[in-house]
């Protein structure tokens, strides 16, 4: 009998490891999850969750138990899973921790950033500039590209800082604040100039400002929850 290709022409044949499954499968689940196409409060029954995304019983609990870790989902003892919530006093709480380590480690990063420090932030913002331009198309994979070089943006804005404990929390507070990014750009608010929230920040750390710097990167983030409030107030 003939044998596979690859191994006749002396290669391995590529082999798809339980741990590379979980990996997609956690990656896939994650994703579905921020966008929304897994909604909040969603029960996340196996049956449906194995026809989805097509792996196994132990390869979802595990990419499950991950996101449990990340607060996307919540564990119910003998009864499986959820989708997280979302609620306006959830991204209160969130935005007023984010803002006290997030502040703080701006602060540091200003004043102990060096020239390659202000190197790389320029070149995080012109990469983010260039989505700003497009985000008005509304196209979902505009968004997915927004927020990786929104984050990459805000991350190295406290790069410089020494920290390691504020930059640790920092990644943990921001990728929190992810589902509700997404909901604030589904939003289209037309009175947020987010591109112009960024631009004065990066003046301002650039100039070495930093009160200013650190004033206008709380407002910023403050805005995000402003907008989300307005938008689920209760009906007059």
């Amino acid at each position: 009998m003939e044998k596979n290709s690859a191994v006749a022409a002396g290669r391995q044949p590529k082999v798809v490891g339980a741990r590379s499954l979980v990996e997609a499968a956690y990656a896939t689940i994650r994703h579905d999850i921020l966008d929304g196409t897994l909604a909040p409060g969603l029960k996340l029954r196996f049956e449906m969750l194995r026809e989805r995304y097509g792996v196994g019983a132990s390869t979802l609990r595990e990419a499950l138990t991950r996101l449990v870790g990340e607060a996307l989902v919540t564990s119910e003892e003998q009864r499986g899973f959820r989708v997280a919530e979302v609620s306006l006093d959830d991204f209160a709480d969130l935005t007023r921790a984010r803002k006290l380590i997030e502040v703080e480690a701006l602060r540091q990063s200003i004043i102990f950033g060096d020239d390659s420090w202000e190197g790389a932030l320029v070149g995080a913002f012109h990469r983010l500039s260039k989505v700003e331009e497009k985000l008005g198309s509304g196209s979902p994979e505009l968004r997915d590209e927004f927020e990786e070089r929104n984050r990459d943006f805000h991350y190295t804005l406290i790069a410089a800082c020494p920290s390691r404990w504020l930059k640790h929390m920092h990644g943990i507070l921001f990728q929190q604040s992810e589902r509700y990014r997404r909901i604030s750009l589904a939003a289209k608010d037309e009175s947020r100039d987010v591109h112009a929230e960024h631009k004065a920040v990066l003046d301002a750390a650039l100039a070495r400002d930093v009160d200013l710097a650190c004033r206008l990167e709380a407002e910023h983030i403050d805005k995000t929850l402003q907008l989300l409030s307005r938008r689920f107030a209760p009906k007059a």
